[in-house]
């Protein structure tokens, strides 16, 4: 393709709005541009690169012997009705009437209409196993979209759903799935990690993600350096220490700490390490009769190290957490503890609560806590002697690094990532809501066990681009550039050997299967240069009256610092061995 037949359209500076990288790259680079808030639309540079991706897995689905289909966009709200997430669901949901005054919603994803066309068509466990996916736009209205199409309200997105007749086979096509991804986002080109994921209320291990590490990731990846242990961090285990606690070393003594009532600044007071205080959060439940009105409240208190954070997925999988909790209010934790936020501990209750006490602070002696009044916190505080050993002993608290692996084999770091997939077991639970079954091998009805399998096809440029950038652009990997390759040739118009060794190099390459373009606009070397960099086209040769009368041109990768002279006679062999090598190392 000529340049001069494209659209190309970029910009010296980004858009005031565009806060992260990728939004700024992708503005600049003329490959989005927005319409309205978290709405874009793709440009044809972007256009390409959403194109190569949506291949990439198209290919990769199909091979693990998914089916494609495509759902409506606007739904019937009836089907969301049937699970109840047409109420549940918060403003994300776009719910739109037509003119007859029926809901309709904007689907966000489809576990509805496909769970409907399942148990339509599919009746028999003959029929089994299926798996149905799409790549479809999606629109979730976001409270605040950002970052361009990192977190947009209108995207794409590859979702498949497999249907199976029991666990078992369930459990087998989610391994499928799980193995397809894996050659998806090695294809891609990307550096990523595959973490162990929570499931939330479904329960059960199997759920993992995909992620792109990125340094600006909002996501914080937990793994091993020494294995093969990966987790998000709200899955990630934070191992018990080895107990029982020690014994006492110090007395227990009120001690003055005017003004200080958080942790750190007790510890800076005391000049003590911020590892021996003991922070309180105070949480609680509450008992609904069939009216939903509150007919009990019950008051806990959560003990974690004072340097440690609570991880909310944990607290809500603690026996009397795990059916829905909140922060207790003030006037309750005054009720309680006789004081207000910011010195209390469990020593000097006005009434009781549950105290439940990290992994790790039920193993600390002589740690310091809250007196329940203010500007006083008690020092040398230790269990039993003290006070009672916890009602309840969990893992309430975020991983950090120098942790003990889980799987036993190292220690935990930690980096940020972008997540672009999710592999997910959902069980029975949209089967059972919308009564889908079949008609197992014994006669009876059985209900479908299902997974789920998303990939952000919009999302994941924008996070190969947060991978893969320096100060003059985006550097694509081959798999998923715009272009492949773009030949710069320098007085294209003044010089009739530079245009025939362009066009002649530019033809040998789409012949074969290269995705080449020749920039034939005519620009100025630096500014053809600086478009293409910014751009990010992997390879680039460059051909000059010069060049050509020493026999020579050049030849760059988007990340090399330097040119590399060709001779003329070598250069379609020699581009060609460097796509090669660039698709074996999966750049």
């Amino acid at each position: 393709m000529k340049a001069s037949q494209f659209f190309i359209s970029t910009l010296r500076e980004a858009p005031a709005d565009a806060e992260v990288v990728s939004h700024q790259l992708m503005m600049r680079a003329g490959m989005i541009k927005k319409l309205g808030a978290g709405i874009y639309n793709y440009m044809p540079l972007g256009l390409r690169v959403i194109r190569k991706v949506e291949a990439i897995v198209r290919e990769e689905m199909d091979r693990a012997g998914a089916v494609e289909l495509a759902m409506p966009v606007v739904q019937p709200a009836e089907l969301w009705q049937e699970t109840g997430r047409f109420e549940k669901m918060g403003p994300e949901l776009l719910r739109i009437k037509d003119r007859h005054g029926r809901d309709f919603v904007v689907q966000p994803t489809s576990e509805e209409v496909i769970t409907d066309i399942a148990r339509q068509e599919l009746r028999s466990y003959k029929q089994l196993p299926k798996n149905l996916y799409q790549i479809q736009t999606k629109f979730r209205d976001e409270r605040r979209p950002r970052f361009g199409l990192m977190r947009g309200r209108e995207f794409v997105m590859k979702d498949a759903y497999s249907f199976d007749r029991d666990q078992v086979a369930a459990k087998a096509s989610y391994q499928v799935m799980a193995t397809a991804y894996r050659r998806i986002f090695d294809r891609f080109g990307l550096t990523y990690r595959a973490v162990a994921a929570d499931s939330g209320a479904i329960g059960g291990d199997l759920s993992e993600e995909f992620q792109v590490i990125a340094a600006t990731g909002e996501d914080a990846i937990v793994y091993c350096p020494t294995s093969d242990y990966a987790a998000n961090m709200e899955k990630a285990e934070a191992l018990a220490p080895a107990g029982p606690h020690p014994e006492a070393a110090r007395a227990m003594a009120k001690t003055p700490t005017p003004g200080k009532s958080t942790c750190a600044d007790v510890a800076a007071l005391l000049a003590v390490p911020l590892s021996t205080t003991v922070k309180s959060l105070v949480l609680a439940t509450e008992e609904l009769n069939d009216y939903d009105e509150v007919v009990k409240t019950r008051i806990w208190l959560l003990l974690l190290r004072g340097d440690h954070d609570m991880n909310e997925v944990k607290v809500n999988k603690v026996p009397g957490l795990s059916g829905g909790f909140r922060f207790a209010t003030v006037a309750e934790i005054e009720d309680h503890f006789g004081c207000k936020p910011g010195y209390l501990g469990p020593i000097g209750l006005k009434k009781p609560v549950s105290i439940v006490a990290d992994r790790e602070v039920a193993v600390m002696a002589d740690w310091i806590c809250g007196a329940n009044e203010v500007d006083f916190h008690i020092t040398g505080v230790n269990w039993g002697r003290d006070l009672p050993e916890p009602d309840l002993v969990a893992d309430l608290r975020n991983v950090v690094e120098g942790d003990a692996s889980p799987d036993g084999r190292g220690i935990l770091a930690i980096e940020r990532g972008i997540e672009v997939g999710h592999v997910f077991y959902l069980g029975t639970k949209y089967s059972q809501a919308m009564n889908a079954t079949f008609l197992g091998e014994d006669g009876k009805p059985a209900l479908f066990e299902m997974g789920c399998y998303g990939i952000g096809i919009t999302r994941l440029p924008a996070a190969a681009i947060e991978q893969n950038h320096d100060d003059r652009g985006i550097i694509w990997p081959d798999a998923i550039a715009p272009f492949t390759v773009v030949i710069c040739p320098i007085g294209m118009d003044r010089s009739a050997d530079v245009k025939a060794a362009a066009e002649r190099l530019h033809d040998q390459l789409r012949d074969s299967g290269v995705d080449v373009l020749l920039d034939d606009r005519g620009e100025r070397p630096g500014a053809m240069f600086a478009d293409w960099e910014l751009i990010g086209v992997p390879h680039r040769v460059v051909i000059s009256d010069r060049g050509l009368k020493e026999g020579q041109l050049e030849y760059q990768h988007r990340r090399d610092t330097a040119a590399t002279k060709v001779p003329a006679a070598e250069v379609f062999a020699f581009v060609t061995a460097r796509l090669g090598s660039a698709a074996a190392a999966g750049q």
